[in-house]
């Protein structure tokens, strides 16, 4: 759902549903963590999911439904240059590191754009990296350049708080949900469809079938 800050006032909950334990936050994701990490300080989840901010709103040009549109997915996705982009990426990864319990771990989705420098970020802030999972898009748009390989994948990237975790992994629950077999590194599926854009139209929304695999 996309929020317009003039509609909502800082740090206020827009959702809310006791029953699977879900509140949704406007807020300054760095104001608002700092919030949480003084209420919790030895750390609060055991895992975080984060889709933060590609900078991929440069001028550039995508296919979304047969016709040409810009990318511009907001102020918040421009590029402020690479330098400002990794302080950007070591604040707000620091904040998570430090609501993680000690033996949670982190998932982190982007593209060629930003997932370099969240990797490193992670190495520097002695993360210990598990897996990165590739996320294949068997329907992408084309490239209408014609100048470069389709962009068709994601890279998310697993790790744990730091080296000494001792991270979860439901083994035999991901194996069953997976016909019997291990689960490999790479996943496909198509990017969200109609049924699943219920609330709003967020612009970078991720499929179901993502958080499947992270259970």
């Amino acid at each position: 759902m996309v929020m317009e800050s003039s509609v909502y006032s800082p740090n206020q909950c827009v959702f809310q549903n006791d029953e699977f334990g879900v509140w949704l936050y406007h807020a300054n994701c760095i104001e608002f963590m700092d919030m949480v990490s003084r209420k919790y300080p030895d750390g609060r989840f055991d895992m975080i999911f984060a889709d933060p901010p590609y900078f991929l709103s440069n001028g550039g040009i995508t296919c979304h439904a047969g016709k040409m549109v810009k990318v511009d997915k907001g102020q918040w996705d421009k590029s402020n240059g690479p330098e400002m982009n990794h302080e950007f990426n070591m604040e707000w990864l620091l904040r998570c590191q430090k609501l993680l319990k000690p033996n949670g771990t982190i998932l982190v989705s982007g593209t060629h754009h930003v997932i370099h420098s969240i990797g490193y970020a992670m190495q520097q802030l002695r993360m210990k990296i598990l897996n990165d999972i590739t996320w294949e898009k068997p329907n992408p748009p084309p490239n209408l350049s014609c100048r470069y390989f389709t962009h068709s994948t994601e890279t998310i990237i697993w790790a744990a708080k730091n080296e000494k975790s001792k991270h979860c992994f439901n083994y035999d629950k991901i194996r069953e949900i997976n016909s019997g077999k291990q689960m490999k590194s790479v996943w496909t599926f198509t990017s969200p469809n109609g049924d699943e854009k219920c609330f709003g139209k967020h612009p970078t929304q991720k499929p179901i079938c993502t958080k499947r695999g992270l259970s």
